[in-house]
Parts: structure tokens; C-alpha cells; sequence
């Protein structure tokens, strides 16, 4: 499920902007609609440009209430009324999201019944991601469960970082992980999710899924090898046309 609204504080009418010749939206729902263990992919939006929009394009597209403070509670209302086990969330400005990475993150549901909620990590490998507060990084257990999220570098090697103006990646010791935000979750779990009150580590982070630890909620997390590049302004889309990692 994809949701998209159109007033983005930093970038009004964005999954309607356009990359190589298709709007942001297409692109992504072409690449979910690619994922082998999916049986459906349905925008959720609250705007009737973007329903018109994915219906124009031949997309399936469900109108949610306007009063959503986040993606997440907007396919809640949606996934509400389906008949369906698992719900992946792929963010509508993620049009490099690759179709492997949304049948991981099933795959990790169904091999795993104690998961709550999965999601992905990929490799850092730049100084600049570490210390960059829009780049979440998670630290998991052994189990490869989700330990903690954050915008700050975790963990943070107290031996060799003597302040961020020193960070430096730590060859042959552990590596840091960025986050990928697409998540899977169990229909149950995402309801109960959503009608949780937010926790102090979320308003902290500002970090949705700190809510689900902070309420035991296991969220088991996979490396992947596939990166991705979200759009968040004008000029990220600008950059994205170069942005070779992935052909669309």
C-alpha cells in the first residue's frame, strides 16, 4: 500500500512531480507492482488530484479521511476493511524502491511469527550518512530484531569518535546500518499500532517505530544490498534524475 498526500510542507504537490517521463507516484507503483509476493498494490490518498491521477495511469487508488497525521494511519484505515494477512508499506516518494525489497519484507513476516513488523537496513558506507540526522540508523539483536532507532550515529564507537566532527568509518569492526523505511506488518499489528499513543522516544526522534518498541512490539529487520534515494524536495528530485543505482 502506497500512501501519498499532496501538501508536503517541503515539496506542495510532490507525488505528482515528474521522474523520466512519469510522476512519482507511477514510478513507485509500478515498482510495487513488480514484488512476486504481493497480491494487490492500492494508493491511499486523501487528494483527489492524486486519485485522479493513479486512476488516469490505470492504478487501483482509495480515498482516506484528510485528518491522518501520517502515512502509516492512513493505510490503517484502508487495510481496515480488506481481507488481507500482511500490509507493506512503501512510501510514495521512494520511486527507487526495488521489488525484491518489498518480498523481503513479507518473507520476513512469513518465516517468523513472532515479528510484529519487518523492515529493511542497508550497509553505510560514507561518513556523511553517519552523522546526517535525515539518515536513520537501527542496531539490531542477534536474532535480527530491532533494538533501537535513531537519528544519531549507533552505535557510536566512544574509543575512536571523540565528537562528530571526528567520525570516521570503522574498518573491520561493526558495521553501521541505515534504515530503509518500508515496512511490512501483520494486519492485527498495524491496527494495534495505530491506535497506540505516541511515546516520549517517538516525539524525541520524531520516529514512528519507536512507538512499536517502546510497546514490545518485535520488528525484525534484514540487510539488504539494494539502496534507495527519497524524495523529500525539489532539489532531491533534481539529483534523483542522475541517481543511477537503480534503472527505472
Amino acid at each position: 500500500m502506497i500512501p501519498a498526500r499532496y501538501n508536503s510542507s517541503r515539496f506542495p504537490g510532490k507525488p505528482l512531480a515528474t521522474l523520466k517521463g512519469k510522476t512519482l507516484i507511477q514510478n513507485v507503483y509500478d515498482q510495487a507492482s513488480s514484488a512476486s509476493r504481493i497480491d494487490s498494490v492500492i494508493v491511499a490518498t486523501d487528494d483527489a488530484r492524486i486519485f485522479d491521477s493513479v486512476k488516469k495511469f490505470g492504478g487501483s487508488v482509495l480515498m482516506t479521511s484528510p485528518d491522518h497525521s501520517c502515512g502509516t494511519d492512513r493505510i490503517a484505515e484502508v487495510a481496515r476493511d480488506l481481507e488481507c494477512d500482511i500490509v507493506v508499506n512503501v512510501q510514495g516518494d521512494e520511486p527507487f524502491i526495488r521489488p525484491e525489497m518489498i518480498d523481503d519484507t513479507v518473507q520476513l513476516l512469513l518465516e517468523d511469527e513472532a515479528a510484529s513488523i519487518s523492515t529493511l537496513a542497508v550497509r553505510i558506507d560514507n561518513e556523511d550518512e553517519i552523522v546526517n540526522p535525515n539518515v536513520v540508523k537501527v542496531v539490531t539483536d542477534d536474532r535480527g530484531y530491532a533494538l533501537y532507532f535513531s537519528r544519531s550515529p549507533i552505535p557510536y564507537f566512544r574509543e575512536e569518535w571523540k565528537d562528530l566532527q571526528s567520525i570516521t568509518l570503522q574498518q573491520g569492526k561493526t558495521v553501521l546500518f541505515k534504515h530503509i523505511g518500508v515496512y511490512g506488518y501483520r494486519k492485527e499489528s498495524l491496527l494495534n499500532f495505530t491506535a497506540m499513543e505516541k511515546k516520549w522516544l517517538e516525539e524525541m526522534e520524531k520516529l514512528e517505530q519507536l512507538r512499536a518498541l517502546a510497546a514490545g512490539m518485535k520488528i525484525k529487520v534484514k540487510e539488504t544490498a539494494f539502496n534507495t534515494f527519497g524524495i523529500d524536495t525539489i532539489e532531491d528530485l533534481r539529483k534523483a534524475e542522475e541517481w543511477q543505482s537503480i534503472s527505472l
